[in-house]
C-alpha cells in the first residue's frame, strides 16, 4: 500500500511540471497531503477503508474516460484530490470530487483522501433515498449546482481557478491541528511572485503588518485568486486566523506597496542593463531594496541627468582607480601622477583630492552595511522633528492662516512620540510656506558614525600616510553631510508622513463605517428640511417606504414665520408625520430654534413632533449628479437635497452609498493624504458595509448592488435588467443566469444577497396558478413549443437558506446540521429553531458538532447564526439611532460643569467631536476617553468612539472668542 500513494505523488509532480495551468504552490500541497498521511492513526485508516461500499464509481469513470482524453482526466483528478478534503468546497467542485478521485482505484489514493468525499456522500444517500446515481450527483449540494448537462467536465475545469488546491489544504490542517488553526511550518509559506527580490514577500509582509507568516501566505493566495475582503472576512476565517476587515485592508495595501517596489526595481534593472551600467554589486543593492526611498537612493546616481553626480564626474576623469587604491593598496598610491594641468578637475593636487573624496563618499553612502549601521544608531538616539515660523511667511499669507498654526510656531518632538495629526499639521503648514521643518540628528551620531567608518568598516588594508588619512576622514564626513544625512531626513519624514496618512485614512474608514451602519429609522413618515435664508427652507415629505409624498419651499427667516408655520402644521397633519429631519448646513441653528419653539408650545398638537439634526455633507453634490437626475427627474435640485436629508435617517446606508465617500465629511486632513489610497480604502469600507448588511435582490437599487462584493456597475445593471425582463429572482442559483456573472463573481456575492421568502412564496404560488390555467387552455402541440420559457421559472424552487448569511457552498453542511438537530428549513429564525440549536450545542459542544459534520468551527458558527437570526435581521440594530430632540440649548447657556447628552460627529487621533446641540461641536480630548467609561455591552474595534454614538458629557471649558468647547466623557449611552 505504501508504495502506491508515492506513485500518485510522482504522477502529480509530473503533471504539475507539464501543465502551466497549475499554480506553482500546488506542488507543495500534494507533498503535505502525504506528510499528513504518514502520522495518521491506524484505527482511522481501518474505518476509512470500510466506507466506500457503493460501487457506482466504475460506470462513472467509464463514462468520463469516453468523454475526455485519459491524460486530461488524470490531470484534473490530481487537482481535485487536493480539493476533495475541503469541508466547504464550492459545489461544482464537489460534484467533480465524486467523479474524479475514483478514476484511480479507491485503494491507490492516499489514505487521507479516501474518507473526505465519502462521509458527506454517505449522509446524502441517507437523506435523498430513492434517487438514482445521476440525480445524487446533481443534488449533492442543494441549490448551488449549475443545471447539469451531461458530465460537463469542460465547464467544471474552468472553475478550478476559483477553488484552487491551497485553501483546502490549509483547511485540512485546521481540522487536524489541535489548536484548530493551520499548521504554521507547512512549507507553504513560500509564494512565487512575478518579480523575485532578495527578500521573501511573505516574511516582509509579516514583519511590516505584525500578522503571522502563514496567514500572510494564505492572504496573498486569496488575493491572487481575486477574492474580495468581505468574502474573506466572513467565509474564510479559518485561513486568516479570524482577522477583521480593517486588518485585511492593511495587509492588502502593504502587499501592493511591496509589489510596487519589486516591479519598479526590475524596471530599473532592465533599464540599467540596457545602458550597460549594471554591475554585480549594484544588482544586489537593487534587489535588497524594500522601500521606494531605498530604491531611489541606490538608483539616483545612474539616472540619466544633465551633469551626473560629483562622483560620476570624478569617475569620468579617471580617478576611480585612485579611490579604490586608497582603500585596497595605499602604499602604491601617488596622487601627483593624476595631475593634468590643462584638464578641468585635474589641474591641481587639491582638485584630484576632491575628486577622490567624492568617489569615496559615494561608495560609503551606497554601502548596505554602512547604511544599516547609521539607521541602527539613529534608533538608539534621541532624534526630533522641529518646526518654526517661516521668516518670509508674513508676505502674501493670511494672518488668520498663520494663527491656525500657532501650536507649531516653536515646536519640537521626538520622532518616536510625535502624533499622526501633528505630522499632518506640520506638513500642511510647510506646504503653505508658513512653517519650516527640519529633522535634528545630534552631533554624537555623526561623531560615532565617522569613527566607526574610519576605524572599522573602511579601515585601509595597509598603513596610510597622514595626507591620505585626511582624505579618508574628509570623505566620510562628506558622505555623512552631503549624502547620508539628507537621506536619513527624507526617510524619517517619508515614514512619518506615510504612517500618518495611513492612520488618517484608516480613521476615515472607521468613521465612515460607523456612519454607514447607523441604525435605520423604519416605519415613520419623515419631513426632510434643507435650511436656507434667502432661498427659503426646502421641505420633502417621504413615506415609510421612501416614496416622495410632497415637496415644498417655506421662508422661515424673512419675517413670514407665522404664516409658514401654519403651512407646515397643515402638511404634518395631512401626512400624519411627526418626525422632522433638519440638515446641519446654513441657517440650521435658526431653523432648529424655529421648530423647537413651536414644539415647546405644542403647536403641532395632537401630533407629538420630534426633530433631529443630520449631516448634509455631500447632499448638494448628490442633488446635481446624474444618479439623482435619473432617480428624481421631475424635481428641482434644491428639493432633491431635502429628499436626501430625510432618507439619510430612514435608511442611511442606501442613501449614503450614492455619494462619493470623501464628500461625507468625517475625515481628518483628508485633502492632504494620498487620494488613491483614500479612494481605495473608502470604496472598500462601503463594499464591506453593504455586503455585511446584505441586500434584498428583488427590491434594492442598482447603486446599492454595485457595492456588493464581487459585483460592479456592469454586473449590477445586468442583474436589474434580468429582474425587469424575467420578474423577481426565486433563489440564489438564478444569479448564474445573469450575463457577465461567472462562477467567481457568484462565489463572491452569493452570501451577501438576500431573498424575502414571503414575497417569493406569494410570487411562486401565483405563477403556479397561471401555469396551471395556461396548461388547460393550450393544445398539446403548441404546449411543447411554449413550455420552454416558463419551465425554467417553474422548476426554480425558493430555498429558505437564501434569506440567511450562509454561503451556498455550505448549504450541504447546513442541511446536514438541520437533520442532525431535527430541524426544518422552513423554521429558520423562529424560537423553536433557537431551542433545538442550543440543545444540541450544549450537549455536543461547538467543536464536537463541527467534527461530526466534518467542517470547521467558524463555518458551523456562521450556519448557526444564519439559522437562528430572526427573519429580516439587520446587523445595524446594534448601532445607534439619530438623537431626537424637542428643545434647544444656546452656546451662551453653557457653563462649566453642565451635563449634556450629545452625538459623536467625528473621531480623530487627538479626540472626539460631539454635537451637543449648540451649533458648535465640543471636543473630548483623547486623554478623557478611558476604557472604564466605554460601554461593556458593545463590541468595539478599538478604544475610540465613532460617529453616531450617543454620549453623556460634562462641560470642562468654554472659550467663547475661539468658539471652542472642551468636554469630559461621563459614559456612552
Amino acid at each position: 500500500m505504501s508504495s502506491l500513494p508515492r506513485r500518485v505523488k510522482s504522477e502529480a509532480k509530473a503533471h504539475t511540471s507539464e501543465d502551466d495551468e497549475l499554480p506553482s504552490f500546488l506542488n507543495l500541497s500534494s507533498e503535505s497531503e502525504e506528510e499528513e498521511e504518514e502520522w495518521e492513526p491506524k484505527s482511522k485508516i481501518a474505518k476509512r477503508r470500510q466506507l466506500p461500499k457503493k460501487n457506482e464509481a466504475k460506470p462513472k469513470v467509464a463514462a468520463l474516460r469516453s468523454a475526455v482524453a485519459r491524460n486530461k482526466v488524470k490531470k484534473v483528478a490530481i487537482k481535485e484530490e487536493m480539493d476533495v478534503s475541503l469541508p466547504i468546497a464550492p459545489a461544482e467542485d464537489n460534484r467533480m470530487q465524486l467523479l474524479k478521485p475514483k478514476e484511480e482505484d479507491v485503494g491507490t489514493k492516499p489514505k487521507t483522501l479516501n474518507q473526505k468525499p465519502q462521509v458527506p456522500k454517505k449522509m446524502e444517500i441517507n437523506s435523498f433515498q430513492g434517487k438514482n446515481a445521476k440525480s445524487l450527483e446533481s443534488d449533492e449540494k442543494p441549490s448551488t449546482s449549475v443545471p447539469v448537462v451531461g458530465n460537463q467536465v469542460k465547464h467544471e475545469k474552468s472553475e478550478e481557478d476559483f477553488a484552487s488546491g491551497e485553501p483546502p489544504l490549509k483547511k485540512i490542517k485546521s481540522t487536524t491541528c489541535p489548536e484548530g488553526k493551520p499548521v504554521k511550518n507547512l512549507g507553504g509559506n513560500k509564494v512565487k511572485e512575478e518579480f523575485e527580490m532578495n527578500w521573501d514577500i511573505v516574511q516582509a509582509l509579516s514583519e511590516i503588518t505584525n500578522v503571522e507568516p502563514w496567514v500572510c501566505a494564505n492572504l496573498i493566495r486569496l488575493f491572487q485568486e481575486e477574492n474580495t475582503i468581505p468574502f474573506i472576512a466572513r467565509y474564510r476565517k479559518e485561513l486568516i486566523n479570524n482577522l477583521e476587515a480593517d486588518a485585511l485592508r492593511e495587509v492588502q495595501q502593504t502587499l501592493e506597496e511591496l509589489r510596487t517596489v519589486a516591479k519598479k526595481t526590475h524596471t530599473m534593472i532592465q533599464k540599467l542593463k540596457k545602458e550597460g551600467k549594471l554591475s554585480g554589486c549594484l544588482l544586489t543593492a537593487l534587489l535588497n531594496c524594500r522601500t521606494l526611498e531605498e530604491l531611489d537612493h541606490v538608483s539616483a546616481p545612474y539616472k540619466t541627468g544633465s551633469k551626473g553626480t560629483k562622483a560620476q564626474r570624478a569617475k569620468q576623469l579617471g580617478l576611480e582607480p585612485a579611490a579604490l587604491s586608497l582603500l585596497q593598496n595605499p602604499m602604491e598610491l601617488n596622487l601627483f601622477s593624476y595631475i593634468k594641468p590643462n584638464t578641468k578637475g585635474l589641474s591641481t593636487i587639491q582638485e584630484v583630492e576632491a575628486g577622490v573624496q567624492h568617489i569615496l563618499a559615494d561608495i560609503f553612502a551606497k554601502d548596505k552595511d554602512t547604511l544599516d549601521f547609521i539607521r541602527k544608531l539613529c534608533q538608539q538616539r534621541y532624534i526630533c522633528i522641529q518646526s518654526a515660523l517661516a521668516k518670509v511667511s508674513s508676505k502674501g499669507v493670511n494672518e488668520k492662516d498663520i494663527n491656525k498654526f500657532q501650536l507649531y510656531h516653536e515646536f519640537s518632538c521626538s520622532i518616536k512620540n510625535i502624533q499622526h495629526h501633528q505630522i499632518l499639521a506640520i506638513n500642511r503648514g510647510e506646504n503653505l510656506k508658513i512653517l519650516t521643518v527640519k529633522v535634528n540628528i545630534p552631533d554624537g551620531v555623526k561623531n560615532e558614525f565617522c569613527w566607526w567608518c574610519v576605524n572599522e568598516r573602511w579601515r585601509p588594508k595597509q598603513f596610510l600616510k597622514p595626507e591620505l588619512m585626511r582624505i579618508l576622514r574628509n570623505s566620510v564626513e562628506d558622505a555623512y553631510k552631503r549624502l547620508i544625512y539628507p537621506l536619513l531626513c527624507r526617510e524619517f519624514r517619508s515614514k512619518l508622513t506615510s504612517d500618518a496618512e495611513k492612520e488618517s485614512v484608516m480613521m476615515f474608514g472607521r468613521n465612515l463605517r460607523q456612519l454607514l451602519l447607523t441604525s435605520p429609522v423604519r416605519g415613520r413618515t419623515l419631513m426632510g428640511v434643507d435650511p436656507g435664508y434667502k432661498h427659503g427652507c426646502k421641505l420633502a415629505i417621504i413615506s415609510p417606504t421612501s416614496q416622495i409624498l410632497h415637496t415644498d419651499v417655506v421662508y422661515l427667516h424673512s419675517g413670514q414665520g407665522f404664516r409658514e408655520a401654519e403651512k407646515i402644521k397643515r402638511l404634518l397633519l395631512q401626512y400624519n408625520c411627526s418626525t422632522i429631519v433638519i440638515g446641519n448646513g446654513t441657517a440650521c441653528r435658526e431653523t432648529e430654534a424655529f421648530f423647537a419653539d413651536l414644539i415647546m408650545k405644542k403647536y403641532f398638537a395632537p401630533l407629538d413632533v420630534v426633530y433631529c439634526i443630520v449631516s448634509e455633507a455631500g447632499a448638494s453634490i448628490y442633488s446635481v449628479s446624474p444618479e439623482a437626475s435619473k432617480e428624481m427627474p421631475d424635481l428641482d435640485p434644491n428639493l432633491r437635497s431635502a429628499v436626501s436629508i430625510a432618507r439619510r435617517v430612514q435608511d442611511p446606508l442606501a442613501e449614503l452609498v450614492k455619494i462619493e465617500p470623501k464628500h461625507i465629511g468625517v475625515g481628518m486632513y483628508q485633502h492632504d493624504v494620498s487620494q488613491t489610497l483614500l479612494k481605495a480604502t473608502l470604496d472598500s469600507v462601503v463594499e464591506e458595509c453593504v455586503s455585511f448588511v446584505g441586500v434584498d435582490i428583488n427590491i434594492c437599487s442598482e447603486i446599492l448592488l454595485r457595492h456588493i462584493a464581487g459585483l460592479n456597475a456592469n454586473r449590477a445593471k445586468n442583474i436589474i435588467e434580468w429582474r425587469e425582463k424575467n420578474g423577481p429572482f426565486i433563489n440564489r442559483e438564478q444569479l448564474k443566469e445573469v450575463k457577465g456573472l461567472g462562477p467567481k463573481s457568484f462565489q463572491q456575492c452569493a452570501g451577501f444577497i438576500r431573498f424575502n421568502q414571503e414575497y417569493i412564496k406569494t410570487f411562486c404560488s401565483n405563477k403556479k396558478t397561471e401555469l396551471g390555467s395556461h396548461a388547460l387552455l393550450t393544445k398539446a402541440g403548441a404546449q411543447g413549443k411554449k413550455k420552454s420559457k416558463p419551465t425554467s421559472c417553474a422548476l426554480q424552487q425558493p430555498n429558505p437558506l437564501d434569506q440567511t448569511c450562509i454561503h451556498p457552498e455550505s448549504y450541504n453542511i447546513a442541511m446536514r446540521f438541520l437533520s442532525f438537530i431535527g430541524g426544518n428549513a422552513n423554521d429558520i429564525g423562529k424560537p423553536d429553531m433557537q431551542q433545538k440549536v442550543n440543545a444540541v450545542i450544549q450537549k455536543e459542544g461547538l467543536e464536537g458538532t463541527a467534527k461530526r459534520l466534518n467542517t470547521t468551527v467558524h463555518t458551523l458558527q456562521l450556519i448557526i447564526d444564519g439559522l437562528t437570526q430572526p427573519e429580516g435581521f439587520d446587523i445595524r440594530t446594534d448601532f445607534d439611532k439619530p438623537d431626537f430632540k424637542r428643545s434647544i440649548v444656546c452656546f451662551e447657556d453653557l457653563s462649566v460643569g453642565t451635563v449634556l447628552t450629545g452625538k459623536v460627529e467625528n473621531a480623530t487621533p487627538f479626540g472626539v467631536f460631539v454635537d451637543i446641540g449648540v451649533g458648535k461641536a465640543g471636543l473630548i480630548p483623547v486623554r478623557n476617553i478611558t476604557e472604564s467609561k466605554l460601554s461593556k455591552v458593545k463590541k468595539r474595534r478599538s478604544l475610540g468612539l465613532g460617529p453616531g454614538e450617543r454620549v453623556e458629557v460634562k462641560v470642562l471649558n468654554v472659550d467663547i472668542p475661539r468658539l471652542r468647547i472642551t468636554l469630559d466623557l461621563i459614559r456612552v449611552l
